[in-house]
């Protein structure tokens, strides 16, 4: 199973529903401990990097998070659900994000139009080693964006969990993989037969792991 943090921020629904389409025991999930019973979580998250880790925490749901962290449990981010994994975000000053990830998220240094709205083809780091992308067709790496905040992990392109980036006015982080996590600034659930294809993989690779 599935369990899809519903931590009281936003429709989360709609990546509940992508999941089930693909074939995915999904449940959205109120209950800490309930989440905790999961297979696999996926964390969702649109709005403010501030709001989203308050009502995480007052949730409880974030002691899920780092207990599937620690028992290597399949984990997707999406959005702020991403952004979260990070220390820090200079959207919401002061406000400690998860931790999970080394690097800060920051308003994006760009002339083009914030936010970024629209759909962004992706440029894959290790097309032969990730089990995210790996062997997608050309059209299959476009995905939809809504955000005016970035991740910057560190040491940018270069840090090995980067998976791929797209380019809106410069660089920008679209997705990470490392082992069990894996986030995306994007919107899978939103991206058509693109974010189905992807979500596919997530759910076949959360089965690997619990064969």
């Amino acid at each position: 199973m599935i369990a899809v943090l519903d931590y009281g921020i936003g429709n989360l629904r709609s990546a509940e529903k992508a999941l089930l389409k693909v074939g995915a025991d999904a449940r959205l999930v109120t209950d800490p401990d309930e989440a905790a019973l999961a297979d696999a979580i996926v964390l969702p998250g649109v709005g403010s990097f501030g709001a989203c880790v308050s009502a995480l925490r007052n949730s409880g749901m974030h002691h899920v998070l780092y207990d599937a962290i620690a028992q290597s449990k399949p984990l997707l981010g999406i959005c702020v659900g991403f952004q979260m994994l990070f220390s820090e975000s200079e959207e919401s000053p002061g406000v400690a994000g998860l931790g999970i990830m080394d690097g800060a998220v920051l308003q994006m240094p760009t002339k083009e139009k914030l936010p970024q709205m629209q759909w962004n083809r992706l440029n894959v780091l290790h097309p032969d080693t990730s089990l995210m992308f790996r062997n997608l067709k050309s059209e299959e790496l476009w995905f939809y964006f809504v955000h005016s905040y970035a991740a910057y992990p560190i040491g940018g392109l270069e840090n090995p969990t980067v998976a791929a980036y797209c380019d809106y006015g410069g660089d920008v982080v679209a997705a990470i993989e490392s082992g069990c996590l894996w986030a995306t600034q994007f919107h899978p659930e939103k991206s058509g037969t693109s974010g189905l294809a992807l979500l596919s993989r997530f759910v076949a690779f959360c089965e690997g792991v619990r064969q």
